[in-house]
């Protein structure tokens, strides 16, 4: 068993070892809560998902945390006289736990909001002043403390860039900064902001600049060093970046692997609010089965770009359809059965897991298993269908896919529950009419179930329906 991951600071695939063996440590980069969740959101945090799943099936346990940024420049802007940016960014931090838990994304193992870790922020600038890789702005930009890029030799080692190709850092009053490159550790109050949004310093009254606030967390939580750090790849640049740089110009050794996900693209563009090009999760859900648009955002390898459109669900619909219908029609056919088969994880699924979480080719290795497990059913090899049945269960349990799993039933609820009821009156009509000889009749009701979208399966005993 060797896993291996793409390190994106090494630009190459390396095997994988925790630091301790029993117990994987991740950090992610959450949501800045300035805003609902939209489809890029989801698939970031569902790539992890997976991650953390598989790196717990290999290691048996893993330690997650993804923050919320809370206090931001976007927070502020988007608060209004009726609701505070607390306000706001705590309604907005429920409306993505809501979002992450319809689609199956296991809860973090803790989930700090940067404002509760002001303390370690300021404690982790004053070290980095004290050595020299900071410096107070001074009455240029009265309270602001910036982090020295041409201190530190190896800025710019997780992108591979020289500082004077960079971008200048525009993230506060650049009067104040030695070079235009130089980034915000701490930003000095402003008369128009909130005295809510204002925390004391040594070096005056403030809040803490964007990226010291994950690097203060990161090390509070999982300690100086920790195994993988991961989130999108467009915060490679300035924001990983500037968590590198500052976190070990402090001393901290930091992340062993950098883990970037790909981003969703609308019409080859970058979906995001800033463009006005995005897909929120709340209107996809509302006509979306949760586990469809799961399937849909994890069938694309994690480090790839995914175009998503509607007929993306709809083409993830049909696919997973087939999956559902399977491991339905196989509880129907054996019964207890395959409860009682053992099997294990297909290799060649295990081998594309372990290869950087090939998702794509591990759902490749299901839709065989689907396929085989049907064949065996038709042929009447109940022992082979079975055993498809089982190991289909278990990988689609390793992706969060599994249908049958509780999490599902339960979303399913009382709208699951109606249709069914409907569904089988509907049947009961057809038996009637068939039992009277009536068959235009018979012929009516199922072509209306299947013009529902519904599937009726006559067996000697019962007559069984799947979407």
């Amino acid at each position: 068993m060797t896993v291996s991951l793409f390190d994106t600071k090494a630009r190459a695939l390396r095997d994988f070892e925790p630091l301790d063996p029993l117990n994987v440590t991740i950090y992610v980069c959450g949501p800045t809560v300035q805003s609902g969740p939209h489809i890029g959101h989801l698939r970031g945090a569902l790539s992890f998902d997976i991650l953390r799943r598989w790196l717990a099936y290999r290691f048996g346990r893993v330690s997650f945390v993804r923050n919320v940024t809370d206090i931001d420049d976007k927070v502020l802007a988007n608060a209004t006289p009726g609701e505070p940016w607390w306000a706001l960014a705590y309604r907005m931090e429920r409306e993505f736990s809501s979002a992450y838990a319809a689609i199956g994304i296991l809860p973090p193992t803790y989930e700090p909001r940067a404002t509760a870790s002001i303390p370690q922020m300021i404690e982790l600038i004053e070290s980095l002043v004290a050595a020299g890789h900071a410096y107070p702005a001074g009455d240029a930009a009265p309270g602001d403390v910036y982090f020295d890029v041409r201190s530190w030799p190896t800025y710019g080692a997780l992108t591979n860039q020289s500082i004077d190709a960079m971008e200048s850092a525009t993230d506060a009053d650049p009067r104040g900064k030695r070079d235009p490159h130089d980034f915000a550790l701490w930003k000095g109050a402003k008369a128009d902001e909130p005295a809510s949004a204002i925390w004391d310093s040594p070096w005056g009254p403030g809040r803490p600049g964007w990226h010291i606030e994950c690097s203060a967390m990161a090390r509070r939580y999982l300690g100086a060093q920790f195994d993988i750090h991961g989130g999108g790849l467009d915060l490679r640049f300035p924001h990983h970046e500037n968590e590198l740089a500052q976190s070990t110009a402090a001393g901290d050794p930091f992340a062993r692997f950098w883990v970037h996900n790909g981003l969703v693209t609308s019409g080859d563009q970058k979906m995001s609010k800033s463009l006005g090009n995005f897909m929120l999760a709340a209107d996809v859900l509302k006509t979306r089965d949760p586990l469809v648009v799961r399937y849909a955002l994890a069938a694309a390898h994690y480090r790839s770009s995914l175009d998503v459109t509607e007929k993306s669900f709809d083409e993830a619909d049909a696919v997973f359809g087939r999956i559902r219908g399977f491991l339905e029609r196989a509880g129907r056919m054996l019964g207890t059965q395959s409860w009682l088969t053992v099997a294990g994880l297909p290799d060649a699924f295990s081998v594309a897991m372990d290869n950087d979480l090939g998702v794509p080719q591990a759902l490749a290795v299901v839709n065989d298993t689907v396929r085989a497990g049907n064949a065996a059913l038709d042929a009447g090899d109940h022992e082979a269908a079975a055993r498809a049945s089982v190991e289909v269960g278990r990988m689609l349990g390793i992706l969060g896919l599994n249908p049958l799993d509780p999490q599902w039933q339960k979303q399913g609820g009382a709208e699951a529950s109606a249709l069914d009821v409907l569904v089988r009156t509907m049947i009961a009509q057809r038996a009637d009419a068939r039992a009277a000889k009536d068959w235009s009749a018979a012929d009516r009701v199922r072509d209306a179930l299947t013009a529902a979208g519904i599937t009726l399966e006559d067996t000697p005993d019962d007559t069984h329906w799947s979407m």
